[in-house]
């Protein structure tokens, strides 16, 4: 990479973001003869909380009912090994692994039975 090339973009990155910074007035620049523009931005403001919240109710809603719609349709599961202790014949203790399948909240979920092969047509 060219260093003259960085330096540019570099530059160029810098002027353009201070060009795009918002700049405001102070609240105090108003006539107190002339409301008007503290009334205009008072009104915007309400009308801008109500129509954002009515948004967000709107989309709430919606992300609410396709989770509740998707939540049966969730197959997410996973093995929980758990041990515990046995005594061998020849007297020997050992640890030995109980896999258990369990769905997204931590249920098990029983193993399916096991195909059984086809019988042959006779």
């Amino acid at each position: 990479m060219n260093i003259g090339y960085a330096f540019r973009s570099g530059a160029s990155v810098a002027i353009l973001s201070l060009l795009c910074s918002g700049c405001t007035s102070p609240s105090y620049t108003g006539s107190p003869y002339q409301p008007g523009p503290q009334i205009g931005r008072a009104i915007g403001t309400g009308a801008g909380a109500v129509v954002g919240n009515a948004a967000g109710v709107v989309v709430g809603t919606g992300e609410g009912l396709v989770s509740g719609i998707a939540a049966p349709f969730d197959t997410t599961t996973h093995l929980v090994r758990r041990w515990h202790t046995e005594i061998t014949s020849d007297g020997r203790t050992i640890q030995v692994p109980e896999d258990i399948l369990v769905d997204a909240n931590g249920r098990p979920v029983p193993y399916p039975p096991p195909a059984t092969p086809p019988q042959p047509q006779k």
